[in-house]
């Protein structure tokens, strides 16, 4: 074990090189600055990169505040939340306690899901642009602690994070389809022209819904005849202690992006 004064120059060296580190990426940030609009446009472009941008939210020196970062990371999910009926509004972003603290509001408040929304589409965006968050509290939500990623193991947790569908997406309203990702079973929904996606089990009694109907929002379970309203987050129309489990679900130029997280069914 070292001693004493070794530890004290291990810690006085990587004093240095922290400060070589920040000093050199003060010096390119300023550079860029004198560049003009071309300096600019390669500097938003560093920024926006998640490697780079962490070690510039690191060294304290990324170009937008935690507020704007956070912001910016909601609207990469508001069109999830917005397939729902519902949104999300920053109440506070401290950059002193890195403590974030959300509101959901309209079908998304109250809604049983609402803490499935919060640690899969939410907390992952706001973990991606801002890293430093220490925590994430949403009004009506249990607390919600940013966490790494998990990947698939022996005591049945499934990775979390966005996966990109390469194929089997339907494309045609009123149509299902069922497919396995991260080692979870999801039904895909088509509704006109917005896509949703649910673990693939009915709530009531707990038989696959890839074999149901889809009629208009409504999805029937074959088996149990249960009801539940696609648009709605998955609500039961029979129960109201009853909804589908959803799974975020975006669609972006580049494909249909789904984000899984827990323990596989």
């Amino acid at each position: 074990m070292a001693s004493p004064p070794a530890w004290e120059r291990v810690e006085e060296l990587l004093r240095v090189v922290l400060d070589l580190y920040t000093g050199g990426f003060e010096r390119i940030l300023a550079v860029l600055g004198e560049g003009g609009p071309a300096g600019e446009a390669l500097l938003r472009q560093l920024a926006d990169d998640q490697l780079v941008a962490s070690l510039l939210v690191l060294h304290g020196l990324h170009p937008d505040d935690l507020p704007s970062r956070v912001q910016k990371a909601l609207v990469r999910v508001r069109p999830y939340l917005g397939s729902h009926g519902g949104d999300i509004e920053v109440v506070e972003a401290d950059p002193h306690s890195g403590v974030v603290r959300l509101r959901m509001r309209g079908s998304c408040d109250g809604c049983p899901s609402s803490a499935i929304t919060v640690k899969l589409a939410v907390e992952g965006a706001i973990r991606e642009l801002a890293p430093e968050v220490t925590s994430i509290e949403v009004e009506g939500v249990i607390d919600v602690t940013p966490a790494p990623a998990r990947r698939a193991g022996g005591n049945g947790t499934i990775e979390t994070g966005w996966v990109t569908l390469e194929a089997g997406v339907p494309s045609q309203p009123e149509r299902l389809a069922v497919r396995e990702v991260a080692g979870a079973r999801l039904v895909l929904c088509r509704v006109d022209e917005r896509l949703y996606a649910y673990r693939d089990a009915c709530p009531g009694c707990g038989s696959v819904l890839g074999n149901g109907r889809l009629a208009g929002a409504v999805l029937t379970c074959s088996t149990c005849g249960r009801r539940y309203d696609v648009r709605r987050a998955g609500r039961s129309l029979e129960s109201e202690d009853l909804h589908l489990v959803p799974v975020p679900l975006l669609q972006r130029e580049t494909g249909v992006e789904v984000a899984v997280g827990g323990t596989a069914a």
